[in-house]
C-alpha cells in the first residue's frame, strides 16, 4: 500500500507538470540552431545590422558563408538557396520598426507584414528554425515611438508567436510582453541584458 505522503507527492508532482509544462522546455542551455542562417528584419530597424555585426565578430569558420543578411528577405530567398544546394537551416527575424528605415526603403508596414508572413510560411515548409529577436529594448517598442505609431508592436505580433526560439533584450520585456507570448505558445526564450551577452548566447546557440 502506497504511503499517504508519497501518494500526495506524486499527485502534486503530476499537477505541477500539468500546470507548468513550459518549464520543461525552458532549459535554454540545451537549445541549438544550425548554420547557415539568414538574418532579416521585420520593420527595417537597425537591430538586424546589429545582429550581423555580432556574427562578424563571432566569425564562424564553417559553413562559409555562415550567415547572410537580407533586410527585405522573402520566400524566394529561401527557395533560391535551396535550389543552389546551400539551404538555410535557421532564420533570424529581428523585430522592431523604424519609420525612417521603411521610408528609406520605400515600403510600408503592411508590406513588411505580408513579406514576413510569406517568409515564415516558406521557412515552415523547409523545416527552417525561426528565431525571433528583439534586441533594442524599450526604445524599439511602442513606448519609444511617436504617439499613434504602433508599428513596433505589429512587428512583434507578426514574428514572436510564430517563432521556434525567442532572443529578447531584458529591458524590452519590461511589461512581460515577450514572456507572455513565450508562455502562451510554449516558446523557449533566451533573455540577455547586454550586447556582449547577446554575442555569447548566439555563439552558444549556433555552436554544435
Amino acid at each position: 500500500m502506497m504511503h499517504h505522503k508519497s501518494k500526495n507527492f506524486i499527485v502534486g508532482l503530476t499537477l505541477f507538470f500539468l500546470l507548468f509544462p513550459t518549464l520543461l522546455s525552458r532549459d535554454t542551455e540545451e537549445l541549438k540552431a544550425d548554420l547557415p542562417v539568414l538574418i532579416t528584419s521585420c520593420g527595417q530597424s537597425p537591430g538586424a545590422t546589429m545582429i550581423k555585426v555580432i556574427f562578424m565578430k563571432i566569425n564562424f569558420e564553417d559553413p562559409d558563408p555562415a550567415y547572410t543578411t537580407i533586410m527585405q528577405a522573402g520566400p524566394e530567398d529561401l527557395i533560391s538557396a535551396q535550389e543552389e544546394g546551400i539551404s538555410y537551416k535557421s532564420v533570424i527575424i529581428v523585430m522592431g520598426a523604424s519609420l525612417k528605415g521603411m521610408g528609406a526603403a520605400g515600403i510600408s508596414m503592411d508590406d513588411e507584414l505580408s513579406r514576413i508572413e510569406s517568409l515564415i510560411n516558406e521557412a515552415r515548409k523547409q523545416n527552417i528554425i525561426i528565431i525571433g529577436a528583439h534586441i533594442e529594448g524599450m526604445k524599439r517598442r511602442a513606448q519609444g515611438a511617436a504617439p499613434g505609431d504602433n508599428t513596433d508592436e505589429l512587428s512583434i505580433d507578426a514574428v514572436a508567436p510564430n517563432s521556434d526560439i525567442l532572443v529578447i533584450n531584458k529591458e524590452g520585456d519590461g511589461d512581460k510582453r515577450f514572456s507572455m507570448i513565450a508562455e502562451k505558445n510554449n516558446i523557449p526564450m533566451i533573455v540577455v541584458e547586454k550586447n556582449l551577452e547577446l554575442m555569447e548566447k548566439l555563439e552558444e546557440l549556433f555552436s554544435n
